[in-house]
């Protein structure tokens, strides 16, 4: 990615209210805990006409008691690598601490070969701002030191006008605007992040076997079978009595947030624990929100004794607690054997594509009027509804609208034998279909 910079320090120093603010939205979740960003988070802004990417990192620690530490470190230098200006972030209240100084070790085997910035946060006060020249002591970055409040903006256009200085070009604006996206959801350690770190081929996600070890919604591009798309990893979904704590709360709500703005969202189960409520509450809360559906069983592998219709009753036990929902396909995956990976994310094109599938009127009316003609719609009230046409609406996913001289009159099961009716005619497997009906 061009014009991209990397916000790199030690935790709690203001590095996500930064990354905030210079995308110009609350996309990074904000926290006085230490250690609430772990993965590489992306998001765009842009300054005296010049576009640029941001990554906000965790925290860079040493010798902590933090499981995360060796995981949230090599995300901070796989950041500094993809980036084309730094900017270390310190804070001014704190002073030079024993882990910034460690860090600036880091980054002196950057230095040379991109600008680094030593951009010296909550620099509220006058005082502040004056006391920001200690951090010179460090013996990084580019001969100058940024003091700013990333709370209240102040000091961030002096910064940002150094920082563009460095791009080339103007860059691109939005460069994921109109780019499909897939979401994978699901509760908390069912391998979301494995399955999308080996889709990737990269660690872009931290993974543990700790549940809720991704926080906030991670997005990454990715090319497959002549597509190209976002893949959003997202943080797992527990029940609302189970959310306790704020970074989690707010976990959910990012999650929640990517389902809705996902075209396509891939529903990941464990295996070994079957369809739980919780599973069947994100997969009403998708078919709600009319987006795509796939439903993922991940840890196939660790089903023992699998005989020929394992899988088919498994489906069939899946089917009938979403009842009444019916059209997603059920992929069954192993993330660590690399099961059928590619197999799932095939699946999930195909399903966007159905989501974009459009029936011209001629084709439409020469199969559903032959339908309706076998099994009309049933006489109400001593009233016969008779549906003259049907056209699919300019939507964003498939409705049809059935031309009829008494809508009111017709019934919701009717309804549901013309969807039936229109999924074995035409292929909208994992696309929730609208059918209304209307006055001719």
């Amino acid at each position: 990615m061009k014009n991209t910079i990397a916000i790199v320090g030690r935790p709690n120093v203001g590095k996500s209210t930064l990354f905030n603010r210079l995308v110009g939205q609350r996309k990074a979740i904000m926290d006085d805990e230490s250690g609430v960003t772990r993965d590489r988070h992306y998001g765009y802004g842009d300054w005296t006409g010049k576009y640029y990417t941001v990554i906000d990192t965790g925290g860079y620690v040493h010798n902590s008691d933090d499981i995360f530490e060796g995981e949230i470190n090599k995300q901070v230098k796989l950041a500094i690598d993809e980036a084309d200006v730094v900017l270390f972030m310190v804070d001014t209240i704190a002073g030079v601490h024993s882990l910034d100084e460690e860090f600036a070790s880091v980054l002196r085997r950057y230095q040379g070969k991109k600008p680094i910035y030593i951009v010296a946060n909550k620099a509220d006060t006058n005082n502040r701002i004056h006391s920001a020249g200690e951090f010179y002591a460090l013996g990084v970055g580019d001969g100058e030191i940024y003091p700013i409040s990333s709370a209240s903006g102040s000091g961030t256009g002096d910064l940002l006008d150094a920082v563009v200085s460095h791009f080339e070009d103007e860059g691109v604006e939005e460069p994921d605007l109109g780019i499909p996206k897939i979401a994978i959801v699901g509760r908390p350690n069912v391998g979301k992040s494995s399955f999308v770190n080996l889709l990737l081929g990269t660690d872009r996600s931290i993974v543990t076997d700790i549940a809720g070890t991704t926080r906030d919604s991670i997005q990454a591009r990715y090319n497959a079978f002549g597509n190209e798309f976002m893949l959003v990893d997202t943080a797992g979904l527990r029940r609302k009595t189970k959310v306790h704590e704020d970074v989690e709360f707010y976990s959910v709500l990012r999650s929640l947030r990517a389902l809705e703005e996902a075209d396509v969202c891939v529903v990941m189960l464990d295996a070994t624990r079957g369809i739980e409520s919780q599973d069947v509450n994100i997969i009403g809360l998708a078919d709600k929100n009319r987006k795509g559906i796939v439903i993922l069983v991940n840890k196939w592998d660790l089903i023992e004794n699998k005989e020929t219709n394992t899988a088919k009753e498994f489906e069939a036990k899946i089917m009938e607690k979403i009842a009444p929902i019916a059209y997603p396909p059920v992929i069954f995956t192993s993330v660590l054997t690399k099961q059928r990976v590619h197999k799932a994310i095939e699946t999930a094109i195909e399903v966007y594509n159905n989501k974009r599938r459009k029936i011209s009127t001629s084709e439409l009316n020469e199969v559903m009027l032959k339908e309706i003609e076998k099994y009309p719609p049933p006489i109400q009230k001593g009233k016969m509804v008779r549906i003259k046409y049907a056209t699919q609406l300019p939507t964003h996913n498939p409705v049809f609208a059935f031309f009829c001289n008494l809508p009111q009159y017709v019934k919701e099961s009717y309804s549901r034998y013309l969807e039936n009716r229109m999924r074995e005619h035409f292929d909208f497997s994992g696309v929730p279909i609208g059918i209304v009906f209307r006055k001719k």
